[in-house]
């Protein structure tokens, strides 16, 4: 799978251990974000990842900030983007089922590294159910376009 990564200054390290753990799960992943703690403007990387998921350049993408929320909220501008805060597997499995999330995202500030690798793992090996949620989905893209 091709998967694009991007993360703030609150997150370089988990965000490094990350594309680490995707490289050893025999990902191709490429970094948007940044490896520093210097203060950046999350929105442009938000924005940044949200459009190259949506063009299909990647088969999805992983947002990292403080919180995962600031820049999922950026992420989520882009038309087609269904980025989602998940804090737990529980949440990653069911916004991948239900809701066919394109993009990832969580707080370095929230979770820990393992929990991160668990949240990551569940995201990548849920299929999305269709169906009912895919009559959904068409209504979200529908208020995308008004």
């Amino acid at each position: 799978m091709k998967i694009v990564i991007g993360n703030d200054h609150a997150a370089p390290d988990m965000k490094k251990e990350i594309v680490k753990y995707l490289e050893e799960l025999g990902h191709e992943v490429v970094n948007f974000g940044v490896d520093t703690t210097e203060s950046c403007d999350y929105p442009q990387i938000g924005q940044k990842v949200g459009r190259a998921v949506a063009a299909g350049e990647y088969d999805c993408g992983i947002l990292i900030c403080g919180t995962g929320v600031g820049i999922s909220i950026a992420a989520n501008k882009v038309k087609g983007v269904r980025a989602a805060v998940c804090s737990d597997t529980s949440t990653a499995r069911l916004v991948k089922q239900h809701n066919n999330a394109n993009i990832l995202a969580f707080g370095a500030r929230i979770v820990g590294i393992e929990k991160a690798k668990d949240i990551v793992k569940t995201y990548l090996e849920t299929e999305f159910e269709g169906g009912r949620h895919q009559t959904r989905i068409d209504m979200i893209h529908a208020i995308e376009n008004e």
